[in-house]
């Protein structure tokens, strides 16, 4: 049977489980996109045992279980897959102030890491919550 119509988990880490599945984020209530980021086995794994969001971080080479260092964790209450079984959707809880490692002005952490947008003359400018 096809990865489409099984219902047995099929996600494919590669034989030494550190092939990267790309991972959305959102927030369960309103689905807004809080971060795309990446999870090798080891980080799928401790994300369904420990229920925190975490993540492999491509820039430091490691296991990173968002908010250990600021206390933005993110509870994970549900865990969706594509059909292909090659990307995953984390819908969560933030607990914190916020999921982006980056800070406002006043020192409070972005809600989502999606805080500016593109304008037509190419400058970013900051989306007001």
């Amino acid at each position: 049977m096809s990865k489409e119509y099984t219902n047995d988990l099929q996600l494919d880490f590669g034989p030494d489980g550190q092939t990267l599945i790309p991972v959305v984020t959102q927030d369960a209530n309103t689905k807004d996109v809080l971060i795309l980021a990446f999870a090798n086995k080891d980080a799928f794994d401790e994300t369904r045992r420990s229920g925190l969001a975490t993540f492999w971080s491509r820039s430091r080479n490691e296991l990173w279980k968002k908010g250990m260092t600021s206390g933005d964790t993110l509870k994970v209450e549900e865990i969706r897959i594509n059909c292909e079984q090659n990307s995953l959707v984390y819908l969560v809880t933030a607990q914190g102030q916020g999921a982006c490692h980056a800070k406002q002005e006043s020192g409070k952490a972005y809600a989502s890491c999606y805080y500016r947008r593109i304008d037509a003359d190419g400058s970013l400018s900051l989306i007001q919550d």
